[in-house]
């Protein structure tokens, strides 16, 4: 073995554990690419200048006897677990965590799988309560998060499809949910906002606009339902006729009624 791998290995067994902070296993996988040693391919991806391709692992170097073989789940020298879960194709070692390989993805995804369906048009596996009853759009996983800019088809936080059909990571979606609730691409409501929109016209109704402003009407433009309106200005929010959203957007100047004037 070359001095260089062996010094990768010590390296991470020396951590003290199993694995790295990405993955539970007994063993590194040789990278195809560079003959060296790693975790896993996030931690070589992190530390090289080029990525590794996990479907082109052929061999992995045992943890504890430090027997560098094929890949396997369990070590052919000293019998040690790689994984509880294996996968072949990926060449996948962790604990179990219900995963399972979706053929469609062509990647291992956390289960358990009969929780799950793949929408052949998203190109993404989905909760099952989801079939039926999401909005698709064309190979959508395969955009990147508009949040992090980061990938989200083989990113190993789950994806949170809002009700427009956009991805974000759900660590992306509970942080903008922080700051604001309208998809970062096309502005439509991100959860649904029915409870807030009542008692926004409440607030709307205790707070009467200054006289020269109770006759100002402006045409505005849905971003939930995409319908066009004129409504009366109010400076707390203007609701869609349509559909009583408040996410809308002033399409057009204020102007007052020609009795007013």
């Amino acid at each position: 073995m070359a001095a260089s791998a062996r010094e990768d290995g010590a390296r991470g067994q020396a951590q003290g554990r199993r694995g790295c902070e990405h993955y539970d296993r007994g063993c590194l996988l040789k990278a195809p690419c560079c003959d060296k040693l790693y975790s896993c391919r996030l931690c070589h991806d992190s530390n090289e200048d080029h990525l590794l391709d996990r479907f082109k692992v052929k061999e992995v170097q045992c943890i504890n006897c430090e027997k560098i073989q094929r890949a396997q789940q369990t070590c052919e020298e000293c019998s040690t677990l790689f994984g509880e879960y294996y996968c072949s194709m990926c060449h996948l070692f962790d604990k179990d965590k219900k995963q399972y390989h979706c053929e469609n993805c062509g990647i291992c995804r956390i289960g358990p799988k009969e929780d799950f369906f793949h929408c052949l048009k998203c190109n993404l596996c989905l909760t099952i309560n989801l079939q039926g009853k999401h909005k698709c759009i064309e190979n959508v996983s395969r955009q990147n998060c508009p949040i992090c800019l980061e990938d989200i088809h083989t990113s190993r936080i789950v994806a949170h499809v809002l009700p427009c059909g956009h991805l974000l990571h759900r660590t992306c979606y509970e942080e903008m949910l922080k700051e604001g609730y309208r998809c970062p691409l096309c502005m439509h409501s991100a959860l649904d906002m029915t409870r807030y929109w009542r008692q926004l016209d409440d607030e709307v109704a205790q707070t009467p606009m200054p006289s020269e402003y109770q006759n100002m009407t402006v045409d505005i433009l849905c971003n939930d339902c995409n319908g066009k309106s004129t409504v009366q200005f109010h400076i707390l929010g203007m609701k869609c006729n349509i559909c009583e959203s408040y996410n809308t957007a002033q399409s057009g100047g204020c102007r007052v009624s020609v009795d007013q004037q």
